[in-house]
């Protein structure tokens, strides 16, 4: 049944869209099996790339009427399994929503669609003395609907916030169908915080189609160093020395030795010899309170047995800093056939602790762990590499990586910081919360979603009903029966 269903919405989609904007072929269906992520791979039953807000709408009230689960997805970079699609469902694909509708430097905001680049948006502001703030790594191929779904980061987050802090109003496709706006153009609107409900929600409240972002003058000056550490104990006792000295820079980024070895692998960066770790401090703003706070990291690296202090000299020097930084994650590749990216946060004053840590879990099961991550804020990007070629090994690193979660849990922090819950660690989120707690979570879902349809089996790992009651059941729950939930 569930084929002919897809076959008769695929016909009247093609109808109103063309079939240049319906894929149904089994090959070219493959394309979009997975997200960056690529552990977790179901190939769609439909793909459809609408070019308009109003194109997305109908797809949606087309699924609807057909009782089809339908998932959004952007650049496909996310790193949780949060656009993978559903086998019997609609994979609806944002890219070609791609328009900047307004730079507004008056009102230091933009305009711009889904289907944006992250970088793109500070490329256009830049002439008139603007940039976007939140910058994955990823930036140059994520798209601003995405970082809306994961609630994205970067490296600036620590002073700049993550992409909630940046979002000032909203056009959306509801899991109804309907084309409604949250928010606005004022820095904050009255009533109840839908914004800051839909973004992070991870295609679970609807389809973003339109986004009002908020732009941030550019600095004034910037300055960078790479301070290299004979440990990670002593680059994170910097990094507590730094903030404590209430001095609070752009970015506090760290990678130990193995992440560093694979970044010179990768794009020879040309970081100091013999590091165990480094440090890449950035401080931005006016120029004599940067001058000022920069003398004071610089002393309190040293004061923490910094080895060796780079400070760039210029552009081209300060992006080679951040070159290795930026590729840690694909350059890991260079070193291991296989690895899991891991994504905790940790208060920041355990990042010593915590490291040793997570390096006793991994020697005990004899898997190797690369440590790139936002010092600052201690949220945790742990590598955790294995070769699948050997009996036991994706085993032994599914394990650690779990463990290092708990690790993360007990130490008062959390499953995740900027990836999101997906598919992946959804298993993890009653860890963190209570059965009260993912109830109270999963109403919300269902007051936007009370079909269940849109992204379903995403974030909570065992979906509720909506419109059932509250609390603990007993046997099977309809959609473990269904096959579309396990209980952990």
């Amino acid at each position: 049944m569930a084929g002919a269903e897809i076959e008769r919405l695929a016909g009247e989609l093609r109808g109103v869209l063309g079939d240049e904007q319906v894929i149904d072929d089994r090959a070219r269906l493959r394309t979009y099996e997975c997200d960056g992520l690529a552990q977790y791979r179901v190939v769609p039953a439909l793909v459809v790339l609408p070019h308009t807000a109003q194109e997305c709408a109908q797809v949606v009230r087309a699924c609807v009427a057909a009782g089809v689960p339908f998932v959004a997805r952007g650049s496909g970079t996310g790193l949780s399994g949060g656009a993978l699609p559903h086998a019997d469902g609609v994979l609806i694909v944002t890219s070609r929503l791609r328009a900047i509708r307004e730079v507004l430097p008056a009102d230091e905001r933009a305009v711009v669609e889904p289907g944006v680049i992250n970088l793109a948006v500070t490329r256009a502001a830049t002439p008139h003395g603007y940039y976007y703030a939140p910058d994955p790594s990823s930036q140059q191929i994520c798209s601003i609907g995405g970082n809306v779904a994961e609630n994205s980061g970067g490296a600036h987050c620590l002073k700049y916030g993550f992409t909630t802090n940046h979002v000032l109003g909203l056009q959306v496709v509801t899991p109804d169908g309907d084309l409604v706006r949250l928010g606005g153009a004022a820095p904050d609107s009255p009533g109840y915080d839908l914004v800051g409900a839909f973004v992070g929600s991870e295609g679970t409240l609807g389809i973003a189609t339109e986004v009002t972002v908020r732009l941030v003058r550019l600095p004034e000056s910037v300055r960078t160093l790479l301070a290299a550490f004979a440990t990670t104990d002593a680059a994170g006792a910097a990094t507590s020395a730094i903030i404590a000295a209430g001095v609070v820079p752009a970015a506090v980024e760290m990678m130990d030795a193995l992440a560093i070895e694979a970044a010179e692998a990768a794009v020879h960066c040309g970081y100091p010899a013999g590091a165990g770790a480094v440090l890449i401090v950035e401080l931005d703003g006016p120029t004599a309170e940067v001058e000022a706070q920069f003398t004071e990291v610089e002393r309190l690296c040293r004061a923490n047995a910094a080895f060796e202090i780079r400070i760039a000299a210029d552009d081209a020097e300060r992006a080679l800093f951040w070159k290795g930084r930026k590729s840690a994650f694909a350059a890991v590749g260079r070193i291991s056939p296989d690895y899991i990216v891991q994504d905790g946060v940790i208060p920041r004053t355990a990042l010593p602790e915590v490291l040793r840590r997570i390096g006793e879990l991994a020697a005990e099961r004899g898997i190797r762990v690369a440590n790139v991550f936002h010092a600052g804020d201690g949220n945790l990007h742990p590598l955790v590499l294995f070769d699948d070629a050997i009996d036991g090994q994706a085993e032994r690193a599914e394990e650690l990586s779990g463990a290092i979660l708990d690790l993360c849990v007990a130490y008062g922090g959390s499953i995740t910081g900027e990836h999101g819950v997906g598919m992946d660690k959804a298993k993890y989120l009653p860890r963190m919360y209570t059965d009260d707690d993912l109830d109270t979570m999963q109403l919300l879902r269902c007051a936007f979603d009370p079909r269940s349809l849109a992204n379903p089996g995403k974030i909570f790992p065992t979906p509720r009903l909506c419109g059932e009651v509250p609390g603990r059941h007993k046997g099977a729950h309809p959609l473990q029966e269904a096959g579309l939930a396990e209980v952990f």
